[in-house]
Parts: structure tokens; C-alpha cells; sequence
């Protein structure tokens, strides 16, 4: 598991050049077949439109990477609206922008410019994040120490999952992957050792 940047929210557009209409929009996806999946959709949903254009990258080291001119001259598209999402550095992206033709051919120039500025305004909308790997850890401890757990765990700023108070207090923590073993040997050292720390599944979180 490593660092990647992604978007956290959807994010759409609509620029009008030369009276040809283009709609951008941008998701997070998982997998090759959930961008394929959601690019069929938008062809059923805008069935009438000339072209539907699309950029996708998927996997954590940008695995796989696909893009679609769909119709228009070669590069004038796709590579474009793909250059947006590596020039961000983004993974588990898909990208699609929709153009109602308006009678007036833009020319080469004018369609990479077009779809470039699509794909960048659905961009700005969707919130770019870093997805940092994280380790899910639980602490369990008596009640004289929950203090001292709270203050550290506020002082690292680590993000709290779950807690639960009966005899013993259990809270559930992530914890950055490259900062483990200082963080839980801070954690035993502020709780004289009496804490039982327990590592528990990696997961991604978006900082």
C-alpha cells in the first residue's frame, strides 16, 4: 500500500464552444469495470449526443490507463482530457466529457483546447485527496489512563473510529502506515504499558 492522490467527490462541467455544447464529468472508481460501466451509462443517458469521450486511470501505480476519442480526430480528445488527470497525478479516476455538435467544425486546436477545459472544470469541482494507508488500531485501557490516551491521540491528530466505555475502555484509531510503530510505542510509553494495543486491518483514508 502506498500514498496516491484521487478525487473525493463527483464533479461536472459544461462550456459552450462555437455553439457546440461539451458536458464534463469526473468520478472515483475502483476498477476498469466500474469506469466502463459508468461510461455506458452516460452514452444510454446522452444517446443523442455526437461524442462521448472518455480518460480513465486505475490501480494505486496507475496500472491501467485508457482513453477514447470516440469519433473525433485522433488526439483531439481522450489524450487531452488524459494529460488533465496525469498532469494531477491522480489514480482510480474516470473521466468522460459529452459534446452536442453545433454545426461549426472547431478545428483541431479548438477541440484539444475544448475537452482539456472540460475535463479541467469538472476537476476543480471534485475536491482532489491524498489516500494515505492507515492501520487500524485498538486500545484497550482502564479508565485512570483514558486521559493521558486522549491528549496523544489528539496531539497526532489521529482519527478516532469507534470507542466503547464498559469496564474498560476500548477506542479504535487509525494510524498512519510509516508512523506504526512510533505511534503505538508512544502509546505504551504514555500508558506505563497498561494499554493492550492491538493492530487490526490496513485501510485507505483520504487526508
Amino acid at each position: 500500500m502506498q500514498i496516491y492522490r484521487t478525487i473525493k467527490n463527483f464533479g461536472e462541467s459544461e462550456i459552450v464552444e462555437k455553439k457546440s455544447r461539451f458536458l464534463g464529468k469526473i468520478k472515483q472508481v475502483e476498477t476498469e469495470e466500474e469506469a466502463l460501466a459508468y461510461i455506458e451509462s452516460l452514452k444510454k443517458q446522452y444517446w443523442d449526443a455526437r461524442h462521448n469521450c472518455f480518460a480513465y486511470i486505475i490501480g494505486e501505480n496507475g496500472e491501467t490507463v485508457r482513453c477514447s476519442d470516440d469519433g473525433e480526430p485522433s488526439g483531439t480528445a481522450g489524450k487531452p482530457m488524459l494529460e488533465v488527470l496525469q498532469n494531477n497525478e491522480l489514480r482510480n479516476v474516470v473521466a468522460v466529457v459529452t459534446r452536442y455538435f453545433g454545426g461549426v467544425l472547431l478545428g483541431t486546436g479548438g477541440l484539444v483546447r475544448a475537452y482539456t477545459q472540460a475535463t479541467q472544470e469538472a476537476l476543480k469541482q471534485a475536491c482532489i485527496c491524498t489516500m494515505t494507508p492507515m492501520c487500524v488500531i485498538l486500545l484497550k485501557t482502564d479508565y485512570n489512563m483514558l486521559g493521558k490516551l486522549k491528549y496523544q491521540i489528539a496531539g497526532e491528530e489521529l482519527p478516532i473510529l469507534n470507542e466503547e466505555y464498559a469496564a474498560d475502555v476500548v477506542i479504535t484509531i487509525a494510524v498512519p502506515l510509516m508512523q506504526k510503530e512510533r505511534i503505538v510505542k508512544k502509546m505504551t510509553e504514555v500508558t506505563n504499558g497498561r494499554a493492550v494495543i492491538t493492530e487490526k486491518e490496513q485501510i485507505y483514508m483520504a487526508i
